[in-house]
């Protein structure tokens, strides 16, 4: 029986898996056939081996394609004849596995002269690929891992020549070259020479731009999940569950498959959701998404790794979040560069957004955590999370009305810009503990700026939406009310919360309802 992979590979015999094979055609069309050499650039576990896999297989009846990696030992890189040496010997590896002929595997094989190893590498790529009865296409996977980048951009540098050679007809060499990594070409350079002359001076100019979006659609999802539904006959919506699946992951390759592992493992089975159909349902999602949010797979790990090694990063993520500060996209700023890079913003309407809405919980999560001014706020949350949780279920009214009374007693006299810049960290600390282990969180990307932010709640199966903003005046306030009633018809709720923070000095705090047509507002000013 097929299962659900969040590992390196995944096998199609194994793994319920996305059909890619539209995106490899694609590819092979445009990049592999009129003999490009390019980098499939993308975020961890975005798919990038199992990419190169599918256009070898795809590709193995016309071509021969060698895959090497170059997630190898530090000792590889200790000098050109070491490098030069290893490089031969998996790709000789790589030939068997694919049936080259031996005598061309022997040739290429034959013992290296250590004088002047890549030059001797510049021969033997000469002769393989003007002696072979196929045209050659060589895959180097990691191709960012190479401890010593220095040589890496020597064996980048002796390929390009030869590409150039080829297209003027001076030399034969490999029809495409394939390059997979997180880091480009251009940051392997930054890295090893990072004064202003030589930064962009990249050995891989020759490269075609990849524009290839290898992140799941809606539909992508959802072939898959008729794989999954005709062995197990859970009776799921697929449609209503792949958008869900697609909501939470913005179809992020290795989140996709995790929240389906966790649906399919570990949700089926919970007391509540004691089988796969009361798994494959809304309520599942959402745990699926907690398990998912809250797991150690590394993935989140390196995000949070990157930002603790890359601080101007970290902060313009925080001033995201939490300050709605608009941020325009430019390819060309180093630190949203970087960003792109390991696929943790993307580009919405010409301004800076998170990629997806766990990538989203997890930095809110760990930014709140480091956050000192938090401690209030946690702490009567949690002296009072009994009075929030009845029958277990939240009673969101009284969660806000408490909250009013703790806000009111710690913050009233604190500085207005200081308030204005905190007000939602204040009541994300405060919610945190209350759902903490059961329900999930999320902020609404379209509606967040520096004047109101949707909080969508999830907890046991119930769904609620929160929309905190700063007081601006009847008008705006009025405003606000019609557009959480919109956005309330958009989620099939009929009641919500008006969260707002108000500076003016004769404001009427406290709680108040309001009904406006078929919905029901509960206003909380503070």
């Amino acid at each position: 029986m097929k299962s659900f992979n969040t590992e390196v590979v995944c096998n199609p015999q194994k793994h319920y898996m996305v059909d890619i094979s539209d995106k490899i055609d694609r590819i092979i069309a445009k990049y592999v056939e009129n003999g490009k050499y390019f980098s499939i650039n993308r975020g961890r576990q975005y798919g990038k081996t199992s990419t190169l896999r599918a256009i070898s297989r795809k590709l193995c009846e016309k071509y021969y394609c060698i895959q090497i990696s170059l997630a190898w030992s530090n000792a590889i890189f200790t000098s050109d004849a070491q490098l030069v040496s290893s490089f031969i010997r998996r790709a000789g590896k790589s030939m068997r596995q694919i049936h080259m002929p031996e005598e061309m595997i022997q040739n290429w094989s034959r013992p290296l002269d250590a004088d002047d190893p890549f030059s001797e590498l510049d021969v033997r790529i000469t002769e393989l690929c003007a002696g072979s009865d196929r045209e050659v296409i060589l895959m180097i996977d990691e191709a960012d891992r190479a401890s010593d980048n220095q040589k890496m951009l020597q064996l980048l540098e002796l390929l390009r020549d030869k590409y150039i050679d080829r297209e003027d007809g001076l030399d034969q060499t490999f029809k495409s070259v394939i390059l997979a990594g997180v880091y480009d070409i251009k940051n392997l350079k930054l890295k090893i020479r990072p004064d202003e002359e030589h930064r962009y001076n990249s050995p891989w100019n020759v490269a075609a731009e990849f524009d290839e979006d290898l992140s799941f659609s809606t539909g992508d999802i959802a072939g898959m999940l008729k794989d999954y539904e005709n062995d197990h006959q859970t009776g799921m919506d697929i449609q209503m569950i792949s958008e869900l699946i697609y909501d939470y992951t913005s179809g992020y390759p290795v989140l996709v498959s995790a929240m389906c592992k966790r649906l399919d493992e570990n949700v089926a089975g919970m007391l509540e959701l004691p089988d796969r159909s009361a798994a494959w349902t809304r309520e599942g999602v959402a745990i699926a998404a907690k398990l998912v949010e809250n797991s150690k797979m590394p993935l989140l790990e390196d995000m949070i790794k990157q930002l603790k090694d890359y601080p101007e990063l970290k902060e313009m993520l925080r001033s995201i979040l939490f300050e709605g500060e608009s941020v325009a996209f430019n390819p060309y700023n180093e630190v949203l560069n970087l960003a792109r890079m390991f696929d943790y913003i993307k580009s919405v309407n010409g301004q800076v957004a998170v990629f997806n809405r766990i990538f989203e919980v997890v930095l809110y999560d760990y930014f709140l955590s480091e956050e000192q001014i938090d401690n209030a706020a946690k702490k009567d949350a949690e002296v009072n999370k009994s009075e929030f949780i009845i029958g277990g279920r939240l009673d969101m009214g009284a969660l806000l009305s408490k909250f009013a009374e703790h806000y009111s007693y710690v913050y009233t006299d604190s500085d207005q810009k200081f308030v204005e810049k905190y007000a939602r960290k204040i009541f994300l600390m405060y919610l945190k503990p209350v759902i903490n282990g059961i329900g999930n969180y999320y902020i609404e990307a379209q509606t967040r700026d520096e004047k109101r932010t949707d909080i969508i709640v999830d907890y046991h199966g119930e769904q609620f939406l929160i929309e905190t903003k700063i007081w601006y005046g009847p008008k705006y306030n009025k405003d606000g009310e019609d557009q959480l009633c919109r956005y309330l018809d958009r989620l099939r709720l009929n009641k919500g919360y008006l969260l707002t923070f108000s500076f003016n000095k004769n404001k009427e705090t406290g709680v108040k309802e309001k009904k406006l047509g078929d919905k029901l507002l509960w206003e909380i000013t503070v």
